[in-house]
């Protein structure tokens, strides 16, 4: 077939692998969830392989529809959305929920994109306009709460201006004041997100209340050793100790039932998927498609990180998803439209180059 000309497949295997071993451990957990996700992934994929066949360069010009669009959305949802756990970041339309805050993260990374491929950033106010563009979609997913998404959008930002060249003495005040203003930024979380970081650093405190996801965590990644405990087999995530066993900790039941082995497997996909995604980008001679493979490798490193970090104990619970592995219509979805369009950025430099050698 013709959609399948462009697709560079390096990077489409470790995406498929790493959605296989998801649907594989769902399995394990809950067959409805997998059949959900298995629908949700031939979605993701339709859109990703039409995206690999949309020249980028397009979205120069749609950068401030998607601006407004994105802002527009993040204020329907606070308004309409609908209310899960104390949080509103679903909207309903129609037999379909989906989390808004995912949907816009590919288009703010078009959006910084674009921002940062004009800015000048040795300038003060190109600065302060940057961070004014990522500060009001930022502060409308963080009074959701949704501190997890407002840290992505932060991971990508940061990533994307730095690729484009922010003078060192201007990062390095904007670190000093970031630290300066931590206290403050303790007391505008939520009581539960206090209690999180409290419990991260000491799990005992609350071990029935704010630290039993952390220990139930450390005890299901430990139980699968080195092979682990096969698949269906995992005490702690089968008789559901561990919560959140499918989304947030989903890493701690693959853990449990594949072991260190398993798990290194799947590591080993996200660096091969990384690894090839940061390439890109360095060898893009265009400044616009370099910077949204920056965005979209800080997206997912920046996710896999913390996702991971916390299911070890490492980092302080904050509700980050897995890429291309939690259980979720939304993260998936999202997750591969964004791999789409890096599709269609890796067509544009294979092309490019074979002109070149030509």
């Amino acid at each position: 077939m013709r959609i399948f000309n462009n697709i560079d497949w390096l990077l489409l295997i470790p995406i498929l692998l790493i959605s296989f071993l998801s649907i594989l451990i769902l399995l394990s957990i809950d067959i409805s969830l997998a059949k959900n996700q298995f629908i949700y992934l031939l979605i993701g994929l339709f859109l990703y392989f039409l995206l690999a066949n949309i020249d980028y360069k397009i979205f120069k010009n749609l950068s401030l529809s998607f601006y407004i669009i994105s802002i527009l959305l993040l204020l329907v949802t606070l308004v309409l959305g609908r209310v899960t756990r104390g949080s509103v970041r679903w909207i309903k339309v129609g037999f379909l929920n989906f989390q808004s805050s995912e949907f816009v993260k590919p288009l703010f990374i078009l959006i910084f994109s674009f921002l940062a491929s004009k800015f000048s950033f040795s300038k003060i106010k190109d600065i302060f306009l940057f961070f004014l563009y990522f500060l009001i979609p930022a502060f409308l997913i963080f009074k959701q709460p949704d501190l997890g998404n407002s840290l992505v959008l932060f991971a990508i930002w940061l990533g994307i201006i730095l690729a484009a060249g922010i003078k060192k003495t201007y990062f390095i005040g904007s670190l000093a004041a970031f630290l300066i203003l931590l206290p403050v930024f303790w007391h505008v979380l939520k009581p539960y997100q206090q209690q999180r970081i409290i419990s991260f650093l000491n799990p005992q405190f609350d071990p029935l209340g704010s630290g039993y996801h952390l220990i139930q965590s450390m005890i299901t990644v430990g139980s699968g050793e080195f092979f682990g405990r096969g698949l269906g087999r995992g005490n702690q995530s089968q008789l559901q100790f561990l919560p959140e066993r499918h989304t947030d900790f989903i890493f701690a039941s693959f853990a449990e039932e594949f072991g260190f082995l398993g798990s290194t497997i799947l590591l080993f996909c996200y660096f091969v998927l990384l690894l090839k995604i940061i390439l890109l980008a360095q060898r893009s001679q265009d400044l616009f498609g370099s910077l949204i493979s920056i965005g979209i490798f800080s997206m997912i490193f920046f996710q896999l990180l913390v996702n991971i970090g916390m299911n070890l104990g490492l980092i302080p619970i904050t509700g980050v998803t897995l890429p291309l592995f939690s259980s979720g219509g939304s993260s998936l979805v999202t997750t591969l439209i964004s791999l789409g369009i890096i599709q269609n950025i890796a067509h544009y430099q294979q092309r490019k180059e074979v002109i070149e050698i030509g």
